[in-house]
């Protein structure tokens, strides 16, 4: 057994600085361990005390009996490090530090952290400011949280891991009186060793856990993060996770759009879904979804069958459903028949759905009957069944009648529980239907069940890549004119235009380009251009000259600088306006794409895919980018509109993804406002440009 395995199915236990006082946080592990079965032996460790709990104490760890596998450390932050020494001189696999005043603390508990670290040399830590762990499979609790005075809880296939301990008890009691079953939980909290990913690649090969339900405030290591979390999915084992501090606002770029349209929890979306990761939206969806995931059952559709005996809360799942893309088609001819056989008298109303067959009356064996139908159905790809105030008179039959119809097809089935009735929802889990007591639940429920089954893993290598000279390059703020340059380099095509510091040469470069164009300033000092009157658009060789004296004396008024070189471009037209653009974060770098032009920011129509860690996009990642967007019908033929070039897109994104992966850190910022996408067969161009390189 590796430290992990250890810590988490330990044979032997101590615990430093042990009370004989259960009601104190140094009592509790002692007492967990016996109230809830651990069978191996425990090694109490106090000076002061002979015995425990009927169990002998030892003075100090060089005393004990045999070398533990874990040591639960409950002494104050001061001598932890002393006892986490002490534990690894004996080859303790694993040391479980619950005290605080470390690294949250500021910069004396930073140098503590630190002390604990070098005190542990190949230890392990779990900590510190960490609750513990609970293992469900096995009987084993090695943890101080009051969740744990409660006498039983399901055991399952959920996995917990949360950077928060209070949350993990939270977990713990709220699963158990909803009747979810359990594998392990563990609290990394400050991650001074084992983190977050270390746990998920561990429970990825546990074979008691079938989803991971994970509690996040930060991810420490993003790589390592994104290698667990790609093993969880290629293994079949859903990650479900809530990423708290969504309101956190993403530090603002200076100069482009991208960064105020890309901040820190845009960016963990990106992760996630690369990953797939399910992102839960509320704290509720941290247990309603893994409990759906867990009953194994795919969902291959959105359509979606609701039996039900009470109208109103079967039009309540209806509606939610529907305000998240589900369909809920009325029974075919076949199964409305099915249906219709199945009881007698005017009852039923089989022409709509919510499938209203008056259940409220019926025995078992016709809610039996219903349900295989409805489930043989190929109108449907999921069940919903609404479980009205009928069902308090005679819970287990229905719980019963429900799951003897579990074994004839593998779709969902999920209840919704109309009454408040949480020991009728906890008794449905228990049997395997997934209870829920809101209708928004039921609809996140069958949407991560959805995104699972549609989830492609990324392409393993990225598209290839030819090496571009880059040492010429200058540094600090490119203007236009250099940034489309630096773009053109790795293929991203731009727009034709001519530099040009004179009306005359303006005129000039007007009819070389013929056609309309489009004046502006070329400036690396003033990159929002059009906020100070430095664009205009639809001018002609007879009409520019005169455009750009104007433009001189407005953006010296406006900006207090007057422009000496401006730029004369093709006016590109009847394409569709995205943005490209780069945004660092310390998740990583991602390349964003949204809805483009000067009202980029006020949409926010975005989609980020995170570069992999070597090389840029695959061509594949592109194209789903574009696909991301609410702008893509636009792109793809929306109302008789001529279809977009998707392909050149993909093949700008992938070359834009390359120059962000080869300039590394150098590329302070870059951005492409607007990108055209023009008819396809006809490409894209690059309008406008902002490049920040580092030295």
């Amino acid at each position: 057994m590796n430290a992990i395995a250890r810590l988490i199915q330990p044979r032997s236990v101590a615990v430093i600085g042990a009370s004989a006082d259960a009601a104190k946080t140094a009592g509790r592990p002692i007492a967990y361990l016996q109230k809830h079965g651990f069978t191996g032996d425990i090694y109490p460790v106090n000076p002061r005390v002979a015995t425990i709990n009927g169990l002998k104490c030892y003075p100090d760890i060089a005393s004990l009996p045999g070398n533990p596998d874990v040591g639960i450390v409950l002494l104050g932050a001061e001598r932890a490090h002393q006892a986490v020494r002490d534990l690894a001189a004996r080859g303790t696999a694993a040391a479980i530090v619950l005290a605080s005043g470390y690294t949250e603390t500021g910069e004396q508990g930073a140098r503590r952290q630190q002390q604990l670290i070098e005190a542990a040399g190949d230890m392990r830590i779990l900590g510190p400011n960490t609750i513990g762990l609970v293992n469900l499979t096995d009987n084993i609790v090695l943890s101080a949280s009051g969740a744990l005075e409660m006498d039983h809880f399901p055991v399952g296939g959920i996995g917990v891991v949360s950077q928060s301990g209070g949350i993990l008890g939270s977990l713990l009691s709220r699963a158990a009186a909803r009747g979810i079953g359990l594998s392990k939980l563990i609290s990394t909290s400050n991650e001074v060793d084992l983190e977050l990913s270390d746990f998920i690649d561990h429970l990825v090969d546990d074979e008691a856990t079938k989803v991971i339900a994970l509690y996040i405030e930060t991810v420490r290591n993003p790589e390592k993060f994104r290698a667990a979390a790609l093993k969880a999915a290629h293994a079949g084992k859903p990650v479900v996770a809530f990423k708290i501090g969504r309101s956190e606002a993403g530090a603002k770029a200076a100069v482009s759009h991208t960064g105020a349209m890309a901040g820190a929890d845009s960016m963990y979306d990106a992760l996630f879904r690369q990953v797939g990761v399910i992102r839960a939206q509320s704290f509720g969806d941290l247990l309603d979804i893994p409990v759906a995931l867990a009953t194994g059952r795919k969902l291959r559709g959105t359509r979606v069958a609701i039996l039900t005996s009470t109208g109103g809360a079967g039009t309540l799942v209806s509606d939610d459903l529907g305000m998240q893309g589900f369909e809920t088609p009325a029974p075919d001819a076949a199964t409305a028949e099915a249906l219709r056989a199945l009881q007698t008298g005017d009852h039923a109303v089989l022409d709509r759905n919510p499938i209203d067959v008056t259940l409220a009356g019926l025995q078992p064996d016709l809610l039996r009957g219903a349900i295989n139908v409805l489930l043989k159905s190929p109108s449907y790809d999921a069940l919903a069944i609404i479980v009205g105030s009928s069902s308090l008179a005679m819970p287990e039959l229905m719980a019963s009648a429900i799951e003897d119809c579990l074994p004839n097809s593998d779709k969902p089935v999920i209840a919704y529980v109309s009454p408040h009735a949480p020991q009728v929802g906890a008794l449905l889990t228990q049997h395997g239907v997934p209870a829920f007591a809101d209708a928004e639940s039921c609809t996140a429920a069958l949407n991560a069940m959805l995104r699972v089954g549609r989830w492609q893993a990324p392409a393993t290598t990225s598209a290839a890549q030819e090496v571009v000279t880059i040492d010429d390059l200058p540094t600090g703020s490119l203007d236009e004119a250099q940034a489309k340059q630096l773009f053109t380099r790795f293929g991203v095509p731009c727009a034709r235009e001519v530099e040009v510091t004179t009306s005359a040469q303006a005129e000039a470069a007007a009819r070389e380009l013929g056609g309309r164009v489009v004046l502006k300033i070329l400036s690396a000092e003033i990159t929002h251009k059009s906020d100070v009157g430095g664009v205009a658009v639809n001018l002609t060789a007879e009409t520019v000259g005169a455009r750009l004296q104007a433009m001189a004396s407005e953006v010296e008024t406006k900006a207090g600088v007057r422009p000496d070189r401006f730029l004369v471009q093709e006016m590109v037209g009847g394409g569709t306006e995205l943005i490209l653009g780069v945004h660092h974060d310390v998740l990583g770098t991602a390349i964003l794409l949204g809805m483009g032009g000067v009202t980029a920011e006020l949409f926010k129509d975005t989609t980020m895919r995170l570069l992999p860690s070597q090389g840029g996009l695959s061509r594949e990642e592109a194209l789903g980018m574009a696909k991301d967007l609410k702008t893509w019908p636009l792109l793809d033929g929306f109302r008789g509109r001529p279809k977009a070039d998707v392909e050149a897109l993909a093949s700008t994104i992938v070359a834009f993804s390359q120059m962000a992966a080869q300039l590394g850190d150098r590329l302070v910022e870059a951005e492409i406002n607007p990108v055209f996408v023009l008819p396809d067969g006809q490409g894209v161009r690059a309008a406008d440009g902002v490049v920040v390189l580092a030295a």
